[in-house]
């Protein structure tokens, strides 16, 4: 018999799932359309009413005996989040009656039949089997086509029955078996249903609301998610005509069954799951992922299922009990609609070692697939003991519908023959193919029962109720209040104190009342040339990590923790190449403090040499992690390919081998030597933002870096663009999900260009509105290519050097399209411009958007940083500002179309378009 049938005791218990409310049914009369003949297979005859009831007639004389049995296509494989193990209710819950049946035990007793009820992944089923007479199968065809829809599946029937539901989970709880295999599945499937038993959770049986269970029955009790099988003796004419006069009359269902779309993503590493709980027993699981039942390889797991687990011969008996490392042993595999699993269990003592028996387990897995495979003997002998199965199964009647029900669940009752003349084809082949395929240990997932004698578990308690905890709750803090503050330039002007230390440090000061108390600064230092910096290596990036690693009077430890006990955010990152930024967010009463602090970060770094291998390690784990990332690479090719620095200038950008290499060569000795040579404050700046007292910051800023001069001067590095740069990259970055476009174009301006304003609008139209952006449109909303596009403007202040770019996020398999949707929007956005409106509406959000901005402190203080640096005042942001709101739409695509050219526009992905490739050939 097919493994399947091993795993009816462990599955064949619980779950279904409400996936939507039940749609009203059609209205009709009985139907009088006599059943329709489908087909005949091996003495089994389906037939098909008007209504979708699928009918198959198994006649065999031999027997005296007749069984009605119905499946119902639905199982836990329909369940969702808090839904589990409604299925399994509700098979309870048809026992309670119906109006005209109220008490269906009674009758089945009275009829002195046999019955039962079973729920699994993907069906449920119910059966009666009485002594064959017209009378009796008229009774439970009318019975069962009663219970498909008039079922009470009431409120009090619900709460008597849960407590017996509830003791049939707990049951199951005291099976290390049973517990074992829930966690080895819970681990195995991370979205797909069947990472649950049937029996389902037991908050989920205690809770389920029982307008979710009769929605559920009205939607997947319905006589088009049915099959009613008849199988023994019975007169063939009479028992359609019943079956036609008790279900025929049931209408068809209006609703269209959810399809269920969630497929388990590829394991992608070996998992494990470890149970310790009170026994006698240990127990090591180790399952492995396979296709569906239907699947052509199936035919072949079967059989290596048996070569593993036969009692007698099989690979675990010989490798496990034989040896004494297991007392009993099996494999089983779970042949279902969707991709099952097939799983080797091992029984131990409690003197017998779970790592021989995990290490037995996996060796003959690996054996079988690489360099064991199984032989002829073998293969035949478990072809076999399978088609012995299928041979004998039809011989009784009576359980041979719970056996179709499984091929029912799959797609149709046919497959049962059509998997047993399949298992004949099996070679020895085969089996070695699909045990190659499916026994790797990155698709493995282990599970340990190691029983404990006293099990400690952590017992997580219930959450409070929110209003109890808020009933006489007041907040003892007391918050200040901000004053109204008006973000425009010029009132920014108007209220920014601007002065400069002996060093050359020039100060930005804007007090202001801010709720909280709340104040922000930036600190830039302006630091070497372009000589200066060349040839530094990774230097800079590391000496800039380092000031974060402690003082010469605290280590990194006590640093931390002075920042903590003033509630001092602090960042230092190198902003661009010879520009240190220090980001500060703290509070009025600790900003004084925390400004000393951050001086003596900067003045007194200890450059401690464990701490810097630390830092170094961190910084080349990094790269490493980032190497093979679409996300990085793409973006660094973009920048390579319109950039042309040599190799050791300040502004060359490595490959993550160069990274790797530069991280790795530099030492401490090269970061001390690099601060001392190139940092001060000669060339920096302090902006300060928020509620704080200026002169008292004045004074702290001229003690902590008036005297601190630069021992190199300063000098901006130039920006070098390759404006003429064009053409197409394709980076391969195996085994990643995701791929990465850019596009984009260099172009010689300024910020300070007239065409300046015009571009920023431009951008903000093209892709920087996140809401409604033409190419997010096109390439997300409209084509369904991308998770996230956007678009980016950089131009430098001081040379003629800008760059437009746009970043896509995509499938491998999309990024032709992508790559040709871009080019087609941009393409029609060139030819055709934007229109009045489109200037119209994004110019006035796109200054509500700059005027947001300057409303965040941070924000702020960092704009006042850089106007420092260029000698700018709030002025130019007024005049920037005042530009935009004058321009028209000819002006706006005057400017677009004198800038960006899609025809010049370099194109880099990177993706596993190899990966793509090969699933395009012909298998």
């Amino acid at each position: 018999m097919s493994s399947t049938l091993v795993m009816r005791t462990i599955v064949a218990i619980a779950g279904v799932v409400v996936l939507a409310p039940a749609h009203s049914l059609v209205a009709q009369a009985a139907s009088s359309q006599a059943p329709t003949k489908v087909v005949s297979v091996e003495g089994i005859t389906e037939y098909r009413l008007s209504n979708g009831l699928r009918v198959l007639l198994f006649p065999d004389k031999s027997k005296p005996q007749t069984t009605v049995n119905v499946t119902y296509l639905v199982g836990s494989r329909h369940e969702g989040y808090g839904e589990t193990g409604m299925a399994h209710l509700l098979e309870h819950m048809q026992f309670k009656g119906t109006p005209k049946h109220r008490n269906p035990s009674d009758e089945i007793s009275a009829h002195g039949a046999t019955f039962d009820a079973t729920t699994s992944f993907d069906r449920t089923n119910f059966y009666e089997t009485f002594t064959g007479a017209d009378s009796t199968l008229a009774w439970a065809l009318d019975l069962e086509a009663d219970r498909m829809t008039n079922s009470f599946v009431a409120r009090e029937d619900l709460d008597k029955e849960m407590p017996v539901v509830r003791n049939e989970f707990e049951k199951d709880e005291n099976s290390p078996f049973l517990v074992t295999l829930k966690r080895v599945l819970g681990t195995a499937y991370l979205f797909h249903a069947y990472s649950h038993l049937p029996i389902g959770a037991q908050s989920d049986i205690e809770n389920v609301p029982i307008d979710k269970l009769q929605a559920f029955y009205h939607k997947h009790y319905q006589p088009d998610n049915a099959v009613l099988m008849i199988a023994g003796n019975f007169d063939e004419a009479r028992a359609l005509g019943l079956v036609q006069e008790k279900f025929g009359a049931i209408p068809r269902p209006a609703r269209v069954m959810d399809r269920i779309y969630t497929v388990e993503p590829t394991q992608d590493g070996e998992r494990m799951a470890t149970i310790r709980r009170t026994g006698n027993a240990q127990l090591v699981m180790t399952f492995y992922h396979v296709p569906a039942g239907t699947h052509p390889d199936f035919p072949a797991i079967d059989v290596l299922t048996r070569v593993l687990g036969d009692a007698a011969s099989g690979r675990l008996q010989k490798a496990l009990v034989e040896t004494k490392k297991a007392s009993a042993v099996q494999a089983n595999n779970l042949q279902q609609h969707d991709p099952g699993g097939l799983f080797l269990a091992a029984l131990l003592q409690k003197t017998q070692s779970v790592d021989s028996a995990e290490n037995a387990l996996d060796a003959v897995a690996t054996e079988i697939a690489t360099t064991k495979p199984a032989t002829t003997e073998e293969v035949e002998r478990a072809k076999a003991d399978v088609l012995k199965g299928f041979d004998l199964a039809p011989t009784v009647t009576k359980t041979f519908g719970l056996e179709l029900s499984e091929w029912m669940a799959m797609g149709d009752w046919r497959l049962f023959f059509y998997h047993r003349d399949q298992v004949k084809k099996v070679t020895v082949q085969d089996v070695q193919r699909v045990a190659s395929a499916y026994l790797k240990p990155s698709n493995r997932t282990v599970g340990l029962f190691i029983p404990t004698d006293k099990p400690d578990r952590a017992e997580i308690a219930a959450a409070p109720s929110v209003d109890s905890l808020l009933k006489n709750y007041k907040s003892s803090v007391v918050v200040a209040t901000g004053e109204a503050f008006d973000p425009s330039p010029a009132n920014i002007e108007a209220r920014v104190h601007r002065s400069a230390l002996k060093s050359g440090m020039r100060l930005a000061l804007l007090s202001k009342k801010n709720r909280g108390e709340a104040v922000s600064a930036v600190v830039s230092l302006r630091i070497g040339n372009e000589k200066a910096l060349a040839n530094r290596g990774m230097a800079p990036s590391l000496t800039t990590q380092m000031l974060m690693r402690g003082t010469k009077a605290l280590n990194r430890q006590q640093l931390t923790d002075s920042l903590t006990k003033l509630t001092a955010k602090v960042m230092i990152t190198p902003a661009s190449v010879g520009n240190v930024r220090v980001a500060i967010e703290t509070t009025r009463p600790n900003f004084a403090a925390t400004l000393k602090l951050v001086g003596e970060m900067l003045r007194q770094p200890a450059f401690d040499a464990n701490e810097f291998e630390q830092v170094q390690r961190e910084a080349i784990a990094n790269v490493e992690a980032q190497r093979n990332e679409p996300m990085m690479l793409a973006q660094l090719g973009f920048a390579r390919q319109i950039s042309r620095y040599p190799k050791g200038h300040a502004r060359y950008l490595g490959l993550p081998d160069e990274q790797l290499a530069m991280l790795k060569a530099t030492t401490v000795a090269d970061i001390r030597k690099f601060y001392t040579e190139l940092y001060g404050a000669s060339a920096g700046e302090l902006a300060v933002v928020g509620d704080f007292d200026e002169p008292e910051v004045a004074g702290i800023a001229a003690e902590a870096f008036g005297s601190w001069k630069s021992p190199t001067l300063f000098k901006p590095v130039p920006v070098m663009l390759a404006v003429a740069a064009s053409g197409k990259q394709m980076i391969e970055t195996p085994d990643k999900a995701n791929a990465l476009f850019v596009a984009g174009q260099p172009f010689n301006m300024t910020d300070s260009d007239p065409d300046f304003p015009a571009l920023l609008l431009v951008n903000y139209i093209l892709g920087e509105n996140p809401l409604d952006s033409r190419l997010p449109n096109r390439i997300r909303v409209k084509d369904g290519l991308s998770y996230a596009v956007q678009s980016g403007l950089n131009v430098s202040p001081l040379e003629k050097a800008g760059q437009w770019l746009t970043l896509a996020i995509a499938n491998p398999t999309n990024m032709d399209k992508v790559n040709a949707a871009f080019f087609d929007e941009m393409g029609k956005i060139v030819k055709d411009g934007l229109s009045n409106e489109d200037v119209e509406k994004n110019r006035v959000a796109f200054l509500q958007r700059r005027s947001m901005a300057r409303s965040n402190d941070l924000m702020l203080a960092t704009q006042l940083s850089t106007g420092l640096f260029l000698g700018r005042t709030m002025a130019f942001d007024g005049e920037i500002e005042k530009r935009i709101g004058a321009l028209t739409a000819d002006q706006v695509n005057a400017v677009l179309r004198r800038t960006l050219d899609p025809s010049k526009m370099t194109v880099v992905m990177a993706g596993d378009f190899a990966k793509v490739t090969q699933a395009g050939k012909p298998q």
